[in-house]
Order: structure tokens, then sequence, then C-alpha cells
């Protein structure tokens, strides 16, 4: 495929990652992931509670019981994902760094066989950023020595 189709196709799924992010209840960070494989969805996520677990507003804004709580958007079209997450390719939307995904979520992403991670470029100015740096930094070594490509459009 081209590079003009296949930007327009990576927009497409990173679009329908945005969308699938709506679905979060989490009043700070909506992120919605999408698990693609030869063009086709296998795997949408968003972050928020395990299924059963009370989505409670004060859980939300409480961020230690929050980070506690959450399964991230990664993790749950990963999961959706089940074995075709092998060879596929991640969507992740907002990215707030590059590799757009935590370390949690890159150790989960590798193990499923996940062969490239895609986001919009991050905006620098964006305070998640700082908040995440250390986390990505480990992301980007686990990418780079597991073979797991990133890049943004």
């Amino acid at each position: 495929m081209d590079n003009f189709n296949q930007t327009i196709w990576d927009r497409r799924f990173l679009e329908l990652a945005k969308e699938v992010s709506t679905w979060s209840k989490d009043p700070s960070t909506q992120v919605g992931a999408v698990v693609v494989k030869e063009r086709l969805v296998v795997g949408t996520g968003y972050n928020g509670f395990p299924r059963g677990v009370h989505d409670l507003p004060s859980r939300y804004l409480d961020r230690e019981t929050k980070y506690k709580l959450v399964v991230h958007a990664e993790v749950n079209a990963i999961l959706l994902a089940g074995k075709e997450a092998m060879g596929a390719t991640l969507y992740v939307y907002p990215s707030f760094s590059l590799p757009p995904v935590c370390n949690e979520c890159c150790k989960v992403l590798i193990q499923a066989g996940i062969k490239e991670i895609i986001g919009y470029a991050p905006d620098p100015n964006d305070e998640r950023t700082k908040r995440w740096e250390q986390s990505i930094a480990v992301s980007r070594m686990m990418c780079e020595e597991a073979g797991v490509k990133y890049r943004t459009i």
C-alpha cells in the first residue's frame, strides 16, 4: 500500500480510537485504543474500571484510587482482540509522548505480539506529558529492544 493510502487508513483508525475514548467515564483523561489487523478492527478499548466494579465519580476523582482500579484502554483492546493481536497494529488516542503507551501497557502489548503502535503527534505542552515521562522512557526502551515500531501521523 502506498504512503498516501496508509495515512488515510491510519487517520481513520485513530479517529475511531478518539471516538472510543469518549466512552470512558474518567473526567481527567479519556483514552481509546483500537487493535487492527489487515485493516480489520479486531479489538477496541477505553480506560475504565473492570466489569462489575462500581465506577463511582468519587473513585475517578481520587487519583490514587483511580490508578489502582482502572484498566487502560490499550489493555482492554488487546484483551478483546485475544490471539488476533499477534502481528497487529495498536492505534492509541490521545498521545502524550512517543510511544503513546505507558510501560505497563507496553509490557502487555509486547507479550500479545503487537508489531506497531500509532498515535497522533503529541502536544509537547500537554501537562500529562511530564506526569508520564518516566513511564514513556521505559516504554521506548522496551519497544526498541523488542522490535515494536511506533510512529505518529
